[in-house]
């Protein structure tokens, strides 16, 4: 429910309209009346976001040191070039999905305003939302279609093993890359039982959370940003944006945001995160604007006495070869998305069960580091998103060292390079030939740039 995940080059992009003027005159060149420098097809390049994608990338913690407008100007035009060709094409994009883009990216950003738009719009220098939202939607409409044309450019692109031989009998030996240590992970999760009596007084709250905005009139977005244990959506009073066609959260929750009727209040009900209380705000087609109130019940240190005890008897079990970890796992983990796998975890960024060391989320980094392979870790106390405490074991099922690659330990990592070599060449040879059927206009200092592709058509 994490709505960091949300930031995206928009929100740079209004900030950088703000900051242009403080910029130092020696990282940008002298501000110019903007006008238009480019038209690509159906799109134009202002001179303004040239300097909104300098300040962009200085944002990002990017060198710009060798970066020049012409290089700036080549991206952009790059970037009109799909997505005038996208609309071409007949791809579409929805107007919920973006509108959805708008309002999780304006619930993030009133969020590090403590709920307030017009803290918003003063912060960006917009006059009115209405505005500010569908600039932020032209600028999400552009770079979605720019997206999807990219994607259907390479999606026939496939690789043969022979091709992927080739590629990798071309490298010289010297300069063939070095592949860092890589761990596959697994893990038990033991959860502290937690008493009857705690789970009753949580539902009674709720309901009487629900009693007070029924029938005294209450503000739930006041008691969600006063009661409930969801810090991401706390600040904004509980709300969030769902769609029916773009899973979100938990099923549980999606089941029941979309079973109510504007303005209905759930009944209490349990998610792996706890209990809530669920209200529609507003339903728009496809979407869904909620707001929630979630309460977890105390643990006592008894019971979580009782979790530590559990694990360390299934330690033993499992170093002793009386059981094996996945089937530890199977029997007695209380972490549903990894016990039917035996415990392995996957990697988010890939999706498969290998971790390069080095990549590796910190706390986890800190945890498995120094295991060997098949080696179980001492029982480890952590806490949840929502203050939950459990405990868990880790056993490193299979650790390959940092080695330069080989054909055949590797042939995957290797395929993987060798495919996006030909995407790329892929994407230069198609970008090579719409520049020549598309119409193309630079003006003024542009002109004089050394592009890497042929814009000006000499």
């Amino acid at each position: 429910m994490n709505l960091k995940s949300i930031t995206s080059i928009f929100t740079v992009v209004f900030l950088a309209t703000n900051l242009l003027q403080a910029q130092d005159s020696t990282a940008i060149s002298k501000a110019k009346i903007d006008g238009v420098s480019a038209v690509v097809g159906d799109y134009i390049v202002l001179d303004s976001d040239v300097d909104k994608m300098y300040i962009e990338l200085k944002s990002q913690g990017v060198s710009t040191e060798d970066v020049t407008r012409c290089n700036i100007m080549g991206k952009l035009l790059e970037d009109k070039l799909y997505a005038h060709h996208a609309i071409q094409d007949s791809i579409t994009v929805s107007d919920d999905e973006i509108n959805s883009d708008v309002n999780q990216q304006i619930d993030y950003m009133k969020s590090q305003m403590g709920g307030d738009m017009k803290k918003v719009l003063s912060f960006y220098k917009k006059d009115d939302e209405a505005a500010f939202r569908k600039e932020l939607f032209e600028l999400i409409k552009t770079n979605r279609l720019a997206s999807k044309m990219t994607r259907k450019i390479v999606e026939d692109v496939e690789i043969s093993p022979e091709e992927v031989y080739t590629f990798f009998n071309e490298i010289p030996e010297a300069d063939r890359p070095t592949f860092g240590t890589e761990l596959k992970i697994a893990q038990i999760v033991i959860k502290p039982k937690t008493p009857q009596r705690e789970i009753d007084k949580v539902v009674d709250r709720l309901k009487q959370f629900k009693a007070d905005v029924l029938e005294n009139g209450a503000s739930f977005a006041s008691k969600a940003v006063l009661y409930s244990k969801d810090e991401p959506s706390r600040s904004t009073g509980g709300k969030y944006t769902l769609h029916r066609k773009k899973p979100r959260m938990v099923k549980e929750f999606r089941d029941v945001a979309f079973s109510l009727e504007e303005g209905e209040i759930s009944e209490p009900f349990k998610t792996e995160f706890g209990y809530h209380i669920l209200m529609v705000d507003q339903i728009r087609g496809q979407e869904v604007d909620i707001r929630h109130i979630l309460l977890m019940p105390e643990t006592s240190n008894e019971n979580l006495d009782e979790a530590r005890s559990t694990i360390d008897t299934l330690r033993t079990r499992i170093v002793d070869k009386e059981l094996t970890f996945a089937d530890a796992a199977l029997e007695f983990s209380d972490e549903k998305e990894t016990k039917f796998d035996g415990g392995q975890l996957r990697n988010p960024e890939t999706f498969d069960h290998s971790f390069e060391l080095t990549k590796m989320d910190p706390s986890l980094y800190a945890q498995v580091v120094n295991l060997k392979e098949g080696e179980v870790s001492d029982p480890i106390l952590e806490y949840s998103r929502t203050g939950e405490a459990f405990y868990k074991i880790l056993v490193v099922t299979d650790r390959k060292e940092e080695h330069v690659a080989t054909y055949g330990k590797d042939f995957l990592k290797i395929k993987e390079l060798a495919l996006k070599e030909k995407q790329v060449e892929t994407i230069a040879k198609w970008q090579k030939e719409k520049i020549k059927d598309t119409y193309i206009k630079i003006t003024g200092d542009y002109r004089n740039c050394e592009y890497t592709n042929n814009w000006l058509k000499k």
